[in-house]
C-alpha cells in the first residue's frame, strides 16, 4: 500500500450545489454568477439542458492548468415562465438530478417537452417524479415500465400541493419546490427523515421543525426570485474518497481544503468518526449560507466495522454508501448495511454492485433487498480482477480507492466514467502519493 500525503485545494465543486445554482439561476429575474461550477458531466448536462429550453447561457474557463479549470457561469433569465419549448428531446445523459429536477421546472411551462438519457438513466424509475407533478396539474408520461423518456405536457396553471414525502429525496423534494415556485399560492412539503438541505437554503425557503422531528418546508408561489451570485464549495461527496484513500493508505497524512460541510452532507463524517478514523475539522466558517471547512486525515490501522441501519443515518450517507463499504470491508473485514433499498434506484443497481465486485476480490457477502453484509474474506484472489462498474461513477471510483489495498491487481471496465463527478479524481491520486 502506498503512502498518500499533501494538501488538496483541487477537489471538484459541490456537485449538487453546481445543479441547483444553475437551475435556480434559470428561474430567477436578471443575472445570475456562479463561481467554482463543476465540469462534470452530470453539470454540464444540467447547462446543456438548460440551453435547449431556451435559457442564456455562457460559460468561462477562468483559471487552468494541465487539468483544473475554474468555471464561471453567466445565466441570463427574466424569471419564472423564462424557457421556450424545446425543437429536440432534453438530453440529461447520465444524470438523474438534472432529469428529476428539470422536471419539476418544466412541469409548469405551457408546451410540450420531454427528457431522455443515455442507457443506464433509461432504466430507472421515474414514478416517483411523475406523481407529485400529476398532483399538481401537469400530465406526465413515462415508459410502460415507469422509466424515461419523461413526456411532459405542462401547465402554467398549476395547483398548490401539501405532498408528504414517501421516502427520503433531496432531488423530489426539490422538483416539487421548483413546481411549487410556480404556482399560484402557498405550498408545503412534509419531510418526515431529514435529506440534503441545499435547494431550501439557496432558495431561502421557509421551513419549520416540528418537535416529533419532522420539517415542513413552505414554498410560496408566484413571487419573484431575485438573480444573485453563487459560489460553489468543494464537493463532500467528492472528499469521501480522498478520506479513504488517506485512512487506507500506510503512514498517510491528507488534508482536504475548502470543502462543503453543510450537516446533510457530511453524516458520513460522523460514521468514520465513531469508528474510530482518524480525522478532524478545521477552519469552520461561513460561505454563502454554507458551512466550510478543512478536513485533515490520518492512516487508521483500528477501525472498526461500518455497521448502518438506522434510516436517518441511511438518508444522510446515500451517496457516500459505496465508499464506506469498500472502505469497512477492506479495512475490517466486515460491513453490514440495511434500510437503504434506495441504492437499487441510483445510476446502477449499487447494492448488488458492490456485492458482486467484493465477491469477484474474495470476500463472503450476502445481500437483502434493502441492504447486504460483508462477512470476511477467507479468499484472496491473487490474479488480475476484472471490477465491473456498470456506468456509475461511485462504484468505479470506490473500487478505484480499493486498488490501492486490494493485495490483487484491479481492472475497471470503465474508468472514464469517474468524470461524471470527479473529472481529475485518477490524477489527483497520483498527486499525493509518495
Amino acid at each position: 500500500m502506498s503512502i498518500f500525503q499533501g494538501e488538496v485545494t483541487t477537489l471538484p465543486p459541490d456537485k449538487s450545489i453546481s445543479h441547483r445554482a444553475a437551475l435556480i439561476g434559470a428561474l430567477a429575474e436578471g443575472t445570475t454568477e456562479i463561481s467554482n461550477f463543476s465540469g462534470g458531466y452530470d453539470n454540464q448536462s444540467t447547462l446543456s439542458v438548460l440551453r435547449d429550453a431556451g435559457i442564456s447561457i455562457r460559460q468561462e474557463e477562468l483559471s487552468g492548468g494541465d487539468w483544473r479549470i475554474v468555471r464561471h457561469v453567466v445565466i441570463k433569465s427574466n424569471g419564472l415562465w423564462s424557457f421556450r419549448e424545446p425543437s429536440v428531446p432534453l438530453m440529461c445523459n447520465n444524470s438523474g438530478s438534472t432529469m428529476r429536477m428539470m422536471a419539476g421546472i418544466l412541469a409548469a411551462q405551457p408546451f410540450r417537452s420531454e427528457l431522455v438519457g443515455d442507457a443506464s438513466l433509461m432504466k430507472r424509475p421515474m414514478k416517483r417524479v411523475a406523481d407529485p407533478l400529476r398532483q399538481m396539474g401537469a400530465k406526465i408520461s413515462l415508459s410502460d415500465a415507469g422509466t424515461a423518456p419523461v413526456v411532459i405536457h405542462g401547465s402554467k396553471a398549476l395547483k398548490t400541493i401539501e405532498y408528504h414525502l414517501p421516502v427520503p429525496s433531496a432531488q423530489v423534494k426539490s422538483l416539487v419546490a421548483f413546481a411549487a415556485l410556480h404556482a399560484d399560492g402557498q405550498s408545503k412539503i412534509i419531510e418526515p427523515i431529514r435529506s440534503r438541505d441545499h435547494t431550501e437554503l439557496m432558495l431561502g425557503l421557509e421551513t419549520i421543525d416540528r418537535p416529533d422531528g419532522v420539517r415542513e418546508i413552505i414554498i410560496d408561489g408566484r413571487k419573484p426570485i431575485a438573480a444573485k451570485p453563487f459560489s460553489v464549495p468543494a464537493d463532500p461527496s467528492a472528499a469521501c474518497f480522498m478520506i479513504a484513500l488517506g485512512l487506507l493508505g500506510k503512514r498517510s497524512e491528507v488534508v482536504l481544503r475548502d470543502v462543503c460541510l453543510n450537516p446533510t452532507r457530511v453524516a458520513y463524517i460522523d460514521v468514520l468518526q465513531e469508528a474510530g478514523a482518524g480525522l478532524g475539522i478545521e477552519n469552520v466558517r461561513s460561505e454563502g449560507g454554507e458551512p466550510v471547512g478543512d478536513i485533515a486525515v490520518r492512516s487508521c490501522s483500528g477501525l472498526k466495522p461500518l455497521r448502518i441501519s438506522d434510516h436517518g443515518v441511511v438518508a444522510g450517507v446515500i451517496d457516500e454508501l459505496p465508499m464506506l463499504a469498500v472502505l469497512s470491508a477492506f479495512a475490517s473485514g466486515e460491513f453490514e448495511l440495511h434500510n437503504a433499498a434506495e441504492l437499487r434506484t441510483k445510476e446502477s443497481d449499487r447494492i448488488d454492485a458492490l456485492v458482486v465486485n467484493l465477491e469477484r476480490l474474495g470476500f463472503e457477502c450476502e445481500q437483502y433487498p434493502d441492504g447486504f453484509v460483508v462477512k470476511g474474506r477467507p479468499t484472496v484472489n491473487r490474479e488480475e480482477v476484472e471490477i465491473e462498474c456498470f456506468d456509475d461513477h461511485r462504484i468505479a471510483m470506490s473500487f478505484a480507492i480499493a486498488a490501492e489495498a486490494a493485495g490483487a491487481s484491479l481492472r475497471l471496465s470503465d474508468r472514464e466514467v469517474a468524470g461524471v463527478s470527479f473529472p481529475n479524481f485518477f490524477s489527483l491520486i497520483e498527486s499525493l502519493r509518495q
